[in-house]
């Protein structure tokens, strides 16, 4: 089908269905041109179930869609392609944390957003990237256990001296591919910009940065701040997004071709057509998880 028909197509199905088009910020850049809604993963899934859509088409991956199932039980939700996972969140089985569980009994459980909802479902409360160190400020207990980002937990553990994560030992493998060595090389081709990483890099790259952030936070700091170059420690996704709402500041990647997420990537404009003329592939979570996981993200929201 030619390009222009296929966009029509899918905007006539969308309002056929009452409809509601998500896109994480790493989908390539047709998709986020078509959505109605881009951004973070959780941010997605809480503004599209505040919407009136019958149908959440959410462009990411099966966790993604799947907190969007958690948060709006009564809506069905697609997933465009069926194979589209993240590496990070199928590290970790429930038997992982409930190993971990009974080796510290007393220490509470907080587990990043990029989880199965089984995953969530074991948990005392979930977190994100942007609020983990708020999240875990919460707690008196001198043991927390963090799930399923090493990295992330790492990072964490760095205002808190006092206390011991606990990490399970999963990471983002695009993320953990950044090296301190690709960062430098990148400050020095760039002098002027500022560095930006990502929680989920690893710690040594971490301490090269001048900011550290989520994706919506590297899109809000590249708004705010007077920078005009900016060195990004993220997947090469958000790079348009940020160029399109920043088109007077410049942008560069410190390794641009390792840091792709294939699962980002699969989804094209032929696979959201077929979603949404087929229903497929629909998301469904058990309703006592849903409800396990529900509440663990409801507390954090409570928190922040």
């Amino acid at each position: 089908m030619e390009r222009q028909r296929l966009i029509e197509r899918i905007l006539e199905l969308k309002e056929k269905r009452k409809a509601i088009i998500l896109a994480h910020n790493y989908q390539p850049p047709e998709i986020q041109d078509i959505a109605d809604l881009r951004g973070d993963s959780l941010e997605l899934s809480l503004k599209a179930s505040k919407t009136d859509a019958e149908v959440i088409v959410f462009c990411g991956v099966y966790f993604m869609a799947e907190t969007a199932k958690i948060v709006s039980p009564k809506k069905k939700v697609l997933l465009p392609v069926g194979s589209a996972c993240c590496e990070m969140a199928d590290m970790i089985t429930p038997e992982d944390v409930l190993r971990l569980k009974e080796a510290y009994p007393d220490a509470p459980v907080v587990t990043y957003v990029n989880s199965t909802a089984e995953v969530k479902a074991l948990s005392d409360v979930c977190c994100t990237s942007a609020n983990a160190v708020k999240v875990v400020g919460t707690f008196k207990e001198k043991q927390i256990i963090m799930l399923p980002d090493m990295n992330l937990a790492r990072y964490t553990q760095r205002f808190y001296p006092d206390k011991k994560i606990i990490y399970f030992e999963g990471f983002c493998p695009f993320h953990h591919l950044l090296t301190p060595e690709e960062v430098l090389e990148a400050k020095k081709a760039h002098p002027e910009a500022l560095f930006i990483a990502h929680p989920e890099c690893r710690p040594e790259v971490i301490d090269l940065a001048d900011r550290v952030a989520s994706t919506s936070g590297m899109l809000r700091l590249a708004k705010e701040l007077p920078n005009q170059e900016f060195i990004i420690g993220t997947e090469v996704g958000l790079l348009y997004p940020l160029s399109q709402q920043n088109p007077d500041k410049k942008f560069y990647h410190p390794a641009p071709e390792k840091m792709v997420c294939p699962s980002m990537k699969k989804i094209t404009l032929e696979n959201l057509l077929s979603s949404l003329e087929n229903l497929e592939f629909e998301v469904v979570v058990e309703e006592e998880i849903r409800v396990k996981a529900y509440n663990a993200v409801k507390k954090m929201l409570e928190i922040v």
